[in-house]
């Protein structure tokens, strides 16, 4: 058994049952310290990442997004599910072979959402969202790797929050052959359970970026997975950008004084 595989099989336990938060560092070093605590999954986040590099979110190249896979996979000793946007093409065959180059890399697991980046048609056509989770599914088989394949409805953050074609599109993803379904932006509880319910008995993924809930909630829901996107990037820039802007706009060094110490540092990484 490859450490691929070995790895696979882990993620697909993890999802069987319960609920576990799976956390979404932006680099090497951010999903290694996230490891040491204790967290046995870890995913890549899209903004994070390409924050990271000087770019906005969906900025990153497909052959960036293959070496950062490939970079955090290698990293670390935990599953890794990957953040692929929207499979970095339209058409269902095109996102079969980037899907395929993704397999590749060593991860665990992948998403595909089904948003175009096109305020006046933020989604694709239902059939085609459909037909791009199915060519995901049929690469993914094609590869022999049992890397966990997650779709994707982005209505909630792409201003089209319908929780009925939300829903309708979820249970075709399913049918098309996603093991876990994602629909970012949900917040009423309601509404999670109302997810839940209907694809069941598929694992879902709620993403969370404030504190309007907890993983005790969420589990009581029959939540599977959570994940909170750049939501820890945000963080670590606000650190940043706060001692920055005081050193630039008052002359003062105060928040550096409220920083982690170096050798606290380098003990997550020994």
């Amino acid at each position: 058994m490859t450490i691929q595989s070995d790895r696979c099989r882990v993620f697909h336990e993890l999802h069987a049952s319960g609920c576990f938060v799976i956390p979404n560092p932006w680099d090497v070093g951010s999903a290694r310290a996230l490891v040491s605590l204790g967290f046995k999954a870890v995913a890549t986040t899209s903004s994070g990442f390409a924050w990271s590099t000087g770019r906005p979110d969906h900025g990153v190249p497909l052959d960036g997004m293959l070496a950062h896979c490939r970079a955090i996979a290698a990293g670390v000793d935990v599953p890794v599910s990957a953040d692929f946007e929207g499979g970095f093409a339209i058409e269902p065959e095109d996102v079969a072979v980037n899907v395929a180059a993704a397999t590749t890399t060593g991860i665990a697991g992948l998403s595909i959402e089904d948003s175009t980046g096109d305020a006046g048609e933020p989604l694709y056509k239902r059939a085609l969202a459909i037909a791009r989770i199915r060519a995901a599914r049929q690469a993914i088989d094609a590869s022999g790797t049992p890397v966990l394949l997650t779709g994707r409805s982005e209505g909630f953050i792409a201003g089209r929050p319908d929780l009925k074609e939300t829903i309708a599109r979820l249970i075709a993803y399913a049918e098309a052959g996603a093991e876990c379904l994602h629909a970012p932006g949900l917040q009423r509880r309601e509404d999670i359970a109302e997810v839940v319910r209907a694809v069941a008995p598929r694992p879902v993924n709620v993403l969370v970026w404030s504190g309007f809930t907890t993983v005790r909630e969420l589990e009581d829901l029959g939540v599977r997975r959570i994940s909170v996107g750049g939501a820890l990037a945000r963080a670590a820039w606000t650190g940043f950008l706060r001692a920055a802007k005081d050193i630039a706009q008052q002359g003062t060094f105060t928040a550096l004084g409220e920083s982690i110490t170096g050798p606290e540092m380098n003990r997550l990484f020994r």
